[in-house]
């Protein structure tokens, strides 16, 4: 088996359980190399991890024995890192959601097409146990022919817990643009590629005050909705309803549900490796499915470790910059229709 080594750029929250995935979990990645503007947090990485590096992203770049480079960084600085790195001949795998503009995800993988690379995004939960699971029994037909799914992902905002939660209200934030990528992911993979969405937005509160100890106290202006309602209609003819908020402080609703001719299924929460998965065969009860397919666990990293895999065996990554181009335009898709008071049709698939 050959072991790939990763330069990963950006050490801020979510990269500790790369880190720990990527240096001990999977045993075909290595992170030769960390960067990040931040000295503090490199130098935690690197000793937290016995990571042999800490590289300029310029430095990452030029070093021939990095094959991938995992960019954990800002939604804001997806795409001009992406590029560098497309264009320095690595191959890339950035965290949700693949850039912020679609124009620039256009340019990003039409660059890795153009030059053999592969790019990969976040999220690679939908290759847990949990979805895998369900993806299994839509195609067996356990619940017939999907007719209908409903996702929710609503809570108050992350200003109470993040310590730096102000880019999740700025351009490229958002309830759809942060935890969107994660629903939409996952009912992809489940039911395939869309058609056309419908769309309305809201904000309740145009500012926020951060309560969590590193900021506390600080105002954010809210420069994004904060509340969006989406419909889609998938090429299958499945019709499906999602929401996303920062607006609201409880709820009792499913993460996820998937509908059919025969049946339904409760998806587990999309933001999550593992289950529970549950059936409901007709008029039957609900019945708790056991899951018997690996990653239960967080295993982030997992797409990285795949796109190892797919160079190997010469194969496109799973979790790949088609599928998050894709979702990519349904979230700009939903933001448009509301804005117009039109449908948007999708203008890529997968």
């Amino acid at each position: 088996m050959t072991i790939t080594k990763v330069g990963v750029v950006g050490c801020g929250a979510i990269s500790d359980i790369y880190l720990k995935n990527l240096t001990n979990t999977f045993d075909n990645t290595c992170v030769k190399a960390v960067c990040d503007l931040d000295s503090e947090k490199t130098d935690k990485a690197v000793k937290k991890y016995n990571i042999e590096n800490i590289f300029t992203l310029k430095q990452m770049l030029a070093d021939d024995e990095i094959k991938i480079i995992v960019n954990l960084t800002t939604p804001k600085s997806h795409y001009s890192i992406c590029k560098m790195a497309l264009e320095a001949g690595k191959h890339v795998y950035v965290e949700k959601p693949l850039c912020v503009e679609f124009e620039e995800g256009l340019e990003l993988v039409s660059i890795a097409e153009e030059h053999g690379l592969l790019i990969g995004a976040a999220p690679d939960t939908f290759l847990g146990a949990g979805i895998q699971t369900c993806i299994d029994l839509i195609n067996g037909e356990r619940i017939g022919v999907p007719t209908s799914v409903t996702a929710f992902m609503m809570c108050p905002g992350h200003e109470s817990w993040h310590p730096d939660p102000e880019f999740y209200y700025e351009k490229g934030g958002g309830p759809m643009f942060d935890m969107g990528p994660y629903y939409l992911t996952a009912l992809v993979n489940m039911l395939g590629p869309v058609e056309s969405v419908a769309g309305m937005t809201g904000m309740a509160f145009e500012e926020r005050t951060i309560t969590s100890k590193k900021k506390n106290g600080k105002k954010v202006e809210v420069e994004v909705p904060t509340h969006i309602n989406g419909i889609l209609k998938f090429k299958n003819g499945a019709i499906g309803n999602i929401i996303t908020s920062f607006d609201v402080f409880g709820h009792n609703l499913p993460r996820i549900e998937v509908h059919g001719t025969k049946g339904s299924l409760s998806v587990p929460d999309p933001n999550t490796f593992g289950g529970p998965v549950k059936l409901k065969s007709m008029r039957n009860e609900w019945e708790d499915i056991v899951i018997e397919l690996p990653y239960s666990e967080n295993s982030r990293g997992l797409g990285v470790s795949d796109m190892v895999n797919a160079l190997e065996e010469n194969r496109i990554n799973k979790a790949n910059g088609r599928i998050a181009l894709h979702v990519l335009e349904l979230m700009h898709g939903f933001h448009w229709a509301a804005d117009t008071g039109k449908n948007y049709e999708l203008t890529t698939t997968f």
